[in-house]
């Protein structure tokens, strides 16, 4: 048994140690959004953020989480979350949506950090979230929209 929190919630689960992240979200939670896709850390699609940093789900032990708050792709808010998926919706960035969830939540830590990211911060940030049907040039633009976004008014 651990106890983690997850999207706010302070929760008991009954991984092992050594029992990936993903498959606690995903099998004992019942957190889908969250998507396997190569178990290696190499395609992004299991990306969630623990303590506001993305991470890849599927290669971090139940051990590693400890007290740190981790966050799925269904408990993210805020206005970068907001801001994010509006400019998903406006910029048609989804085409299969399997890698979504983890591309939305790399650009969220990438607009909390960098509120007006350039293309070599958002080439950087989003380095390893994989999208099989090439919507890199959407992402792209989606991501410098919901910087504007979220931007405070001046």
């Amino acid at each position: 048994m651990a106890s983690i929190n997850v999207n706010g919630k302070d929760l008991t689960v009954s991984g092992e140690d050594d029992t990936p992240l993903l498959w606690v979200l995903r099998g004992e939670l019942k957190l889908t959004g969250t998507k396997f896709g190569c178990g290696m850390a190499l395609c992004g699609a299991c990306t969630v953020h623990i303590d506001g940093e993305p991470v890849r789900s599927c290669v971090t032990p139940l051990s590693a989480v400890g007290a740190r708050r981790v966050t799925t792709i269904e408990g993210l808010d805020g206005p970068q979350a907001t801001a994010v998926r509006a400019a998903w919706d406006e910029a048609d960035v989804v085409q299969c949506g399997y890698c979504q969830s983890g591309q939305v939540m790399a650009a969220c830590a990438l607009l909390v950090k960098t509120p007006q990211p350039t293309d070599a911060d958002i080439d950087q940030a989003m380095a390893g979230n994989l999208c099989r049907c090439g919507t890199y040039p959407r992402i792209r633009a989606a991501i410098h929209l919901a910087a504007k976004k979220a931007a405070p008014p001046a």
